[in-house]
């Protein structure tokens, strides 16, 4: 979609009043409940840095409706896109306080979602995707502790589809609400609605998929491994079965089929990579076994389709990744790599789909960037990507670790685990660091960044070490200006 120059009535408005906003640096937020009352509002959550530039004529914008972009892939058509940088980073314009949890923001318009958990309450909000106005927020209770230590939010990252949100919340409650006034027009918790939930590490992580009329989800359940909803009603229209129970990857489409990359807390472990016809009532027609030997095993990167009838799986529990291929008789392999081991990033393709970039390594220490063809499986190179910082006059290693890669405007947006953020040129011949910064230093910064109509959304999950910051969503400015167009005739259009 490109930039248009036209600015509805609402956002005018508040570009007009963003020097009085930015006058009291912090600003209440006020949120608008579904019947239009103002909500009670949370004090200091949000505060401004800077008004936003509008976008040059030529932008090509996209939403980013779900956790891995607009077409599944963490790609998104976004250009152009600013990929110099000073040493601060790109321009911060606000940033919003939230609870626990790892999910992404999605965007679709002007409307941005945001799924977290402050303190015994799940909770979805809206907020405008620009400024990040409060537009309504809705929440439940729930009752989760994580065993290992992490956090007690959810894992699943909101969907918008036509003007609808769906959540999957930690304990697996299934949540459809209203996108414009945030009313919920169903819900109800998967126990209840396809049978007893697997026993799982960390709680419900996936996030559901949109197929035409049907909301499917990874349900975990005995006797309904993958369950299929009505998007409209919340009915139930199928369920498949399968003994492998829900994963921490999402379902993804391969054209009409559905894949989905099972494997909960089992003994011994088990799970694989399910393909499912949505059309024929969940019929299964290919089953292949990828799951780590180790009890405490998880398979949490989602299928990544590399091309037509093909897809790569990956964890990093021993395996490994494969490359396989869907025919006529289910799943073949064609070929395999032990060291091609991601954790919980996605793998993600060159535009031209014959190159693989994915972080293989379980831990932090051993984690590297890796080039592998498509074809073959061979690995055509690896990088560390570290650097020595200072932190309160200390020298300081970092890396980019376990990191999560995004490509957008020809090259690979990258957010390391601990909150380093880089630009990168990666090819068949190796990988060039274009634009390096530290907007925080946080660990469990494994939340894949979100980029609509040139803002880039990131989340900071724990506290920064660096200033002491709260948890928080932050929205920076990655738009690069045309030179032709004089900047009050540029627009940022929804």
């Amino acid at each position: 979609m490109q930039a248009s120059a036209t600015i509805p009535a609402r956002v005018r408005l508040l570009v007009r009043c963003w020097p009085l906003l930015l006058a009291g640096s912090s600003v209440t937020a006020v949120a608008v409940a579904a019947t239009g009352a103002p909500a009670p509002a949370t004090p200091q959550r949000l505060r401004f840095h800077a008004a936003p530039r509008p976008l040059a004529e030529a932008a090509v914008c996209a939403d980013w409706p779900r956790f891995l972009g607009p077409d599944d892939a963490a790609t998104t058509p976004e250009r152009p896109l600013l990929k110099s940088w000073p040493d601060s980073g790109p321009p911060l314009l606000w940033e919003l306080a939230t609870g626990e949890g790892y999910a992404s923001p999605v965007i679709a318009g002007e409307s941005l979602v945001l799924f977290h958990r402050e303190g015994g309450h799940e909770r979805i909000e809206c907020r405008h995707a620009v400024t990040g106005e409060s537009l309504w927020e809705h929440t439940y209770p729930v009752e989760y502790r994580d065993r290992y230590g992490y956090q007690n939010g959810p894992r699943g990252s909101p969907v918008i589809d036509a003007g609808r949100v769906f959540t999957l919340g930690v304990t697996s409650m299934l949540t459809c609400l209203d996108l414009a006034t945030g009313e919920v027009l169903w819900h109800g918790d998967l126990a209840t609605r396809v049978g007893p939930i697997r026993p799982s590490f960390f709680g419900a992580g996936t996030s559901p998929l949109i197929v035409d009329n049907q909301l499917i989800v990874m349900a975990g359940a005995q006797g309904a491994c993958v369950a299929s909803f009505d998007k409209q009603t919340g009915e139930l229209l199928w369920q498949a079965e399968e003994e492998w129970g829900a994963s921490y990857a999402s379902p993804q489409r391969m054209g009409e089929t559905v894949l989905v990359f099972c494997g909960g807390e089992s003994r011994p472990p088990h799970g694989g990579l399910l393909a499912i016809d949505p059309s024929r009532q969940g019929a299964i027609l290919g089953r292949f076994p990828w799951r780590g030997a180790k009890y405490e095993s998880v398979n949490a990167s989602s299928p990544a389709v590399v091309a037509p009838g093909r897809v790569f799986i990956s964890q990093c529990y021993g395996g490994g990744g494969v490359l396989l291929e869907l025919g006529a008789d289910g799943f073949s392999e064609k070929w395999r790599g032990e060291n091609f081991a991601t954790h919980w990033m996605n793998a993600v393709t060159d535009e031209a789909q014959k190159t693989l970039f994915l972080i293989d390594g379980r831990h932090q220490q051993n984690a590297r960037l890796v080039a592998v063809d498509g074809a073959t499986g061979e690995e055509l190179w690896e990088e560390f990507l570290t650097w020595q910082t200072t932190v309160d006059g200390r020298p300081f290693n970092l890396g980019i670790q376990r990191a999560s890669l995004l490509r957008a405007d020809g090259d690979f947006l990258c957010l390391g685990e601990l909150g380093s953020l880089l630009w990168l040129r990666l090819d068949r011949h190796g990988a060039q660091v274009l634009a390096r910064c530290q907007p925080f230093l946080a660990p469990q910064s494994w939340t894949l960044p979100a980029l609509s109509r040139g803002l880039l959304y990131l989340m900071q999950n724990t506290e920064d070490h660096l200033t002491g910051a709260s948890p928080r969503l932050r929205c920076y400015e990655t738009v690069r200006l045309h030179s032709t167009v004089a900047p009050r005739e540029q627009h940022r259009a929804f």
